[in-house]
């Protein structure tokens, strides 16, 4: 007989504040869940997860609201939201932190940029740390530091145990260390409910950013000239480059990188000679300022949208960049555009196999985005975004576990490679009933009743 009760703060669809609790970064896929429970504290999840289980409710876990295709949200069922726990607590001796799984980018980066530290992560603030670490983490400076999970120390989980109860374990190098492999790498919400993260610290002072930019007409020689040096250039540098539509008429490059402004200047060279670039600048801007300056506010906001990505593991040819230049004047708005993040450095110093981030032979991580303002614009949007992934894919290989895309039918190789067969072994022993599910979640070995 069921004797949990939730606790927490608990909202329903009677709650004035309902309908913003309930909305994710993506407005494009609506749900309406039952309940939400903003837990508080650690007994909040465990309470929320026994309560499901005994009352045989269908659930979801959610943290920063920025799953692409709302895998955190569910109709008609409980979401378990730890967004309100999201403390963050420094041990400057041993440069570590441990950081309570509803923590934002914003929050950490601000909290440890007081204490002069940081963690390689992503760029938009909003983003939760939890769901970016297990999938990964990329962000501008990977290079210098690694993927943010691979400066993952522990983690702490509340996992699914016996028919109807919840425990909570902890997962590190000596501990049920099969699940801190898959954890690295392996995607949120596949295992049980993470509420507590330990990372290692980096010390961070002044960094030096750079921003150049081409018109529409130098695409094909802007990004060709980018691809072949992004990747191999000084480890200390991370840079992006976006082709927009052709409306928007724009490319741009921008990146940090972890040293002086003349040593990046020189380093920019093989770009800056590129084509006729319209503007370039180079500053040295202490590192919270820089992470102010690559939180986009349009990433943010929640709006009716689409993305999808790839990895590349070679340099394009110039048959890939035009059919890019192609579809990029063919996009369904000004909104449109194709993103790119130089991979290397740290990155790929690490085996595919020793943690479940698996293509760390790639040199560059590619996404496909693009919003839009009525919904009767979502099919040609969503096409779009499916012509350029399938047009691409001869050129590129998987995609990034935090670009989902319901539309990629073998989604395990895609995001998983090889590891795929060792991760389903890890969920087969830590959550054998697959109480941890949603459309594109790793299944157990067994299927059990």
């Amino acid at each position: 007989m069921a004797n949990t009760e939730l606790t927490g703060r608990i909202v329903t669809p009677d709650d004035p504040d309902y309908e913003q609790a309930r909305i994710n970064n993506n407005l494009s896929i609506p749900k309406f869940p039952s309940k939400i429970v903003f837990c508080q504290k650690t007994k909040d999840v465990l309470n929320a997860l026994r309560w499901v289980r005994e009352n045989n409710e269908p659930f979801r876990i959610r943290s920063g609201r920025h799953s692409y295709e709302n895998f955190s949200l569910i109709n008609d069922g409980l979401i378990i939201d730890v967004s309100e726990m999201n403390k963050i607590k420094i041990d400057q001796e041993a440069m570590t932190a441990k950081i309570a799984a509803g923590a934002d980018l914003g929050k950490v980066y601000k909290k440890l940029w007081k204490y002069g530290l940081t963690i390689p992560a992503g760029t938009e603030g909003s983003v939760g740390i939890v769901g970016l670490t297990l999938g990964g983490g990329i962000g501008m400076l990977s290079r210098p530091f690694g993927l943010t999970c691979d400066n993952l120390i522990e983690i702490e989980m509340v996992r699914a145990d016996g028919h109807k109860g919840a425990e909570l374990i902890k997962a590190n190098k000596n501990e049920n260390s099969d699940l801190f492999w898959a954890c690295r790498g392996g995607g949120g919400g596949n295992f049980g409910i993470v509420t507590f993260l330990t990372f290692k610290l980096h010390a961070i002072s002044n960094v030096s950013l750079f921003s150049v930019s081409w018109k529409w007409e130098d695409l094909e020689v802007a990004f060709d000239a980018w691809q072949n040096w992004a990747p191999h250039t000084d480890e200390k540098l991370t840079s992006q480059i976006e082709l927009k539509s052709k409306e928007a008429g724009e490319i741009i490059s921008q990146g940090i990188f972890v040293g002086s402004t003349s040593k990046l200047r020189k380093l920019l060279k093989p770009i800056t000679t590129a084509g006729s670039p319209t503007n370039v600048w180079v500053k040295e801007v202490p590192y919270i300022e820089a992470v102010r300056f690559f939180d986009v506010p349009s990433g943010n906001r929640p709006a009716l949208r689409k993305r999808s990505g790839s990895f590349i593991e070679k340099p394009f040819p110039h048959k890939a960049i035009n059919q890019m230049k192609h579809l990029l004047a063919n996009a369904p708005n000004k909104n449109s555009s194709i993103w790119h993040q130089s991979l290397g450095g740290a990155v790929g110093k690490i085996d595919s196999y020793d943690t479940a981030y698996f293509y760390r032979n790639a040199i560059i991580a590619q996404e496909y985005l693009t919003t839009w303002e009525n919904p009767e614009e979502e099919k040609q949007n969503i096409r779009w975004v499916e012509e350029i992934r399938n047009t691409l894919s001869p050129f590129t290989d998987g995609d990034y576990v935090n670009f989902p895309d319901l539309y990629i039918k073998n989604w395990p190789i895609t995001y998983y490679g090889n590891n795929f067969r060792r991760l389903r072994e890890v969920k087969t022993k830590y959550d054998a009933f697959n109480v941890f599910n949603f459309p594109q979640s790793i299944p157990p070995y067994k299927r059990w009743i």
